[in-house]
């Protein structure tokens, strides 16, 4: 049975081991492309789009390059939330372990 001090340590080490995540996640970088690369969308891990890149092909036709943007920030979106969910596991398979430990 868990004691105080133990749930204590356990929650200290899950809020700095969440802000580990937190700031390893918002360096990171993800970028998508779509149209065979056409066109190509860039988020940090707070999912803000920091960058799009359009060829200038795509200029004169509009309707293609709505539908390639719309896709490529979906695509690149659905990536930064697979990294936090990823990222979410392992702390809690971490923290798993640390409960079996004691």
């Amino acid at each position: 049975m868990l004691d105080f001090n133990q749930i204590s340590s356990l929650m200290n080490e899950l809020q700095n081991k969440t802000k580990e995540i937190e700031e390893e996640t918002q360096k990171r970088s993800f970028t998508t492309k779509s149209g065979g690369g056409l066109v190509s969308v860039s988020a940090n891990g707070k999912g803000e789009i920091i960058d799009i890149t359009i060829d200038d092909s795509l200029l004169d036709d509009k309707e293609s390059l709505q539908i390639l943007l719309i896709s490529a920030i979906n695509d690149v979106l659905a990536n930064v939330q697979n990294n936090r969910n990823n990222m979410a596991m392992e702390l809690l398979g971490d923290l798993n372990l640390n409960l079996k430990d004691t």
